[in-house]
């Protein structure tokens, strides 16, 4: 029973698909003959045209001078736009080197000033290390001469006189006006 239903199933399927064929084919053929029959009317129409066709031919002529006129008239406006479209890229080319030239300039002025303001921060830096080392150095004598009592700064036996106070102080100011 069950092989015999799916065969009838199959047998089904089958039909369905030549009939769908058929109907295919059918309405190929249909519009083959319509075809044909629109072929026959407009041959058969013919001989009735080309009387029609030397009244067509001379208002085509004239159709056809009006066209090339208009051609004519639309090739030399479209020439002349386009060699303002040439002007005008060739303005546009000259005006970017131009630019070009300009930005590559003002580059090389802004690399310039770099190259100066660097050089510039490693000169001061150079000075300020220089001045920091001498500041180190002069720290390091001072205290060396406080420490072995020959500076100015030690202390001293105090003079007697008045003069000899005097001298005291001038040798003391130009002791330090020598080590500055």
């Amino acid at each position: 029973r069950r092989a015999a239903g799916r065969r009838i199933k199959a047998l089904q399927r089958q039909l369905l698909d030549i009939r769908k064929e058929k109907t295919l084919e059918l309405q190929l053929l249909q519009e083959r003959l319509e075809e044909e029959r629109r072929v026959h009317m407009e041959t058969g129409d013919f001989p009735q045209e080309t009387s029609d066709s030397t009244c067509a031919v001379v208002s085509l002529d004239e159709k056809l001078e009006v066209w090339m006129e208009r051609y004519e008239r639309d090739m030399e406006d479209k020439q002349q736009e386009l060699n303002s479209l040439r002007n005008k890229k060739a303005n546009n080319l000259s005006q970017l080197q131009e630019l070009a030239k300009k930005y590559r300039d003002i580059e090389q002025v802004v690399i310039e000033d770099r190259m100066e303001k660097e050089a510039l921060r490693r000169k001061l830096e150079k000075e300020h290390m220089e001045r920091d080392a001498a500041t180190k150095i002069q720290s390091w004598w001072r205290g060396t001469l406080v420490r072995r009592g020959l500076s100015p700064y030690k202390k001293g036996k105090k003079p007697k006189s008045r003069r000899e106070r005097r001298e005291r102080r001038k040798s003391e100011v130009s002791l330090l006006q020598e080590l500055q």
